[in-house]
């Protein structure tokens, strides 16, 4: 039986909140009592498809953070209102699931950060990835010295984001998406801090970043679908760079790079490399010191994150990660505050295309 049974706040009523939904329904311990959204239609479009009963909709945030039985707001919204999302729900005192990215600049997460730990609350960010049975798989391999201590960690997205995704008008602007990195690539640069680390929930703290942007895309309206490999020439156009090469160097003296090309004329992938001082990872490829005469890669069969469809990831894992949180009273290790130094690799980068020189982290 649970230890308690926490009533939950669906906030936004996009592509993203559907797995949300399908979570928190799944677990025993949690309830939704209220699904709120811009418009009363699509929170309510949301429900019904959803097949949610006893379910209060909102078309005012702070209505539904007064709903009595709200014990957890999830974040769904469009990148650009995490903020005020997340600074009105701590200041209701409600436990926090955000999307990623928290937030769209430095000093957003610096206004996060301080609500969050002046309410006490506990978060998890939604860097779902973590969760992936191939990352689990790997990571449990590392902690178990499988490669030795990690030196050299490779992240790659690959993506062309455009306009088949819902989010694409928000995410493609300079003032709401801000870099390709930030609107899907920063999943890449917490991978990368994931797997630079040895411990199986730690990853690792940044120190220094430099990096160069470039590609072809930015301004143009001739758009490759990568869904139905077809061709358009009057799609918004991205209003950034879609190509960005990252190197990090680490407190635990390893170094990582991350690419992200939104650029790219391909289906999606997600590449990772994993070197040690024992061992590699490629994929889910591994050679490793305890596989005493290995002559060839061990393929490890399991999901990888080969997918951008949501229903893909494992929001699930998440979700009941974070129940347990709450129940044990401790703090996630892919919290607000983890997240943040994720985040500052981005907005370090951002430093770096405008000086030309290394940016050093935590940033100012």
């Amino acid at each position: 039986m649970p230890k308690k049974q926490y009533g939950v706040l669906i906030h936004g009523a996009g592509w993203v909140s559907t797995q949300h939904i399908a979570a928190f329904k799944k677990n025993p311990a949690t309830k939704i009592v209220a699904v709120s959204s811009r418009s009363i239609e699509s929170a309510r479009r949301q429900t019904n498809e959803a097949g949610l009963a006893d379910v209060t909709c909102f078309d005012d945030y702070q209505k539904a953070l007064a709903h009595p039985d709200v014990d957890i707001v999830s974040i769904c919204t469009p990148q650009h209102v995490h903020c005020e999302n997340v600074l009105d729900a701590a200041g209701a005192g409600k436990q926090l699931v955000i999307e990623k990215p928290i937030g769209i600049s430095l000093e957003e997460l610096r206004l996060m950060q301080h609500a969050v730990q002046s309410a006490g609350v506990k978060t998890v960010v939604s860097f779902v990835l973590r969760w992936n049975p191939l990352f689990r798989t790997i990571k449990g391999m590392i902690a178990d010295n499988a490669i030795g201590r990690p030196y050299y960690v490779e992240a790659d997205y690959l993506s062309h984001m455009g306009s088949w995704w819902q989010g694409w008008n928000d995410a493609r602007t300079l003032a709401q998406g801000v870099s390709a990195m930030l609107v899907g690539g920063c999943h890449a640069v917490d991978a990368m801090r994931w797997f630079a680390a040895e411990g199986e929930f730690e990853a690792a703290t940044p120190t220094e970043v430099f990096a160069v942007s470039g590609g072809y895309r930015k301004g143009s309206k001739h758009e490759y679908n990568c869904l139905t490999n077809t061709w358009s020439d009057d799609a918004p156009p991205m209003e950034y760079e879609g190509l960005e090469v990252v190197l990090v160097k680490f407190s635990n003296g390893a170094v990582g790079k991350v690419s992200v090309n939104a650029d790219c004329v391909m289906p999606y992938r997600f590449p990772i490399r994993i070197f040690g001082d024992q061992g590699s990872f490629f994929d889910n490829q591994v050679w490793s010191h305890k596989y005493v005469g290995q002559t060839d890669w061990v393929k490890l069969p399991t999901i990888l994150p080969d997918s951008t469809d949501v229903n893909h990831h494992p929001f699930q894992s998440e979700i009941d990660h974070f129940v347990e949180c709450l129940d044990d009273d401790v703090e996630s290790h892919c919290n607000l505050q983890d997240a943040i130094k994720t985040h500052e690799v981005v907005f370090a980068a951002q430093q770096c295309y405008q000086t030309g020189m290394p940016s050093h982290l935590p940033l100012a």
